[in-house]
């Protein structure tokens, strides 16, 4: 192969690469106009004694603990596997499909400070819930929008507000988010965890998730911890 043909075939590459990242930032864009939940949709729930669960699926859970990371009232944040059926997973597993686990986060919150609801408004706001089993490039069942609910009162929750976002058209297409009762919950590895805060200057931070961050920050501005990364 002559050094002309090896540059051109480098350059395709490298031009394939910017313009998948490009693809990519552009499903990033949050609805406008999108609905909430009213207090007398919401109901009277027992009243809030401590710390609450939430686990959410929406793709690479690096971009998914980054975006919640950012909230008042989240209080931790910790990067997984739910939702299948191998027990102690690896990133290799669920990388590879064979174990119905998906890439969740699994987040501790303070219900006085930020509520279930507002966490699913931020949820679905922050990614395409309407594309089964991917998110932008990344494609497989561990990419696929997920709740795991932790109460009876979370699922009625989740599933009323999906009802309502899609009678309000928000998006082009029905949502397919899996909304299911929470099973297991297992840590991902110690490198995939706080891994925007640590890693900032990684190229995908720079190209996929900073832009994701600097857009929930613009639209939900007053929920944002202000030492937020």
């Amino acid at each position: 192969m002559s050094r002309k043909i090896a540059w051109v075939i480098l350059a395709v590459v490298v031009a394939g690469l910017f313009i998948s990242l490009f693809a990519l930032q552009q499903e990033f864009t949050m609805p406008e106009n999108f609905p909430v939940l009213d207090p007398a949709e919401i109901g009277a729930g027992a009243p809030a004694t401590g710390p609450e669960l939430a686990t959410f699926g929406s793709g690479c859970f690096w971009c998914t603990e980054a975006v919640f990371q950012q909230l008042k009232g989240v209080e931790k944040v910790v990067s997984g596997y739910s939702g299948g059926e191998v027990k102690n997973p690896t990133y290799e597993q669920v990388c590879g499909a064979r174990t119905g686990h998906a890439e969740v986060i699994q987040v501790t919150f303070d219900p006085a400070v930020i509520s279930y609801p507002e966490l699913l408004e931020v949820f679905w706001r922050s990614h395409d819930p309407t594309t089964r089993n991917r998110q932008g490039n990344d494609v497989g069942p561990q990419y696929r929008s997920a709740i795991f609910t932790h109460s009876e009162r979370q699922q009625q929750l989740a599933e009323l507000y999906k009802k309502k976002i899609d009678a309000a058209q928000v998006f082009s297409k029905p949502i397919v988010t899996e909304i299911v009762p929470f099973t297991e919950f297992y840590p991902a590895e110690l490198y995939h965890q706080n891994y925007y805060a640590s890693n900032r200057r990684d190229s995908y931070c720079t190209a996929i998730i900073r832009p994701k961050v600097d857009k929930l920050k613009a639209v939900f501005a007053d929920k944002i911890k202000p030492d937020a990364p």
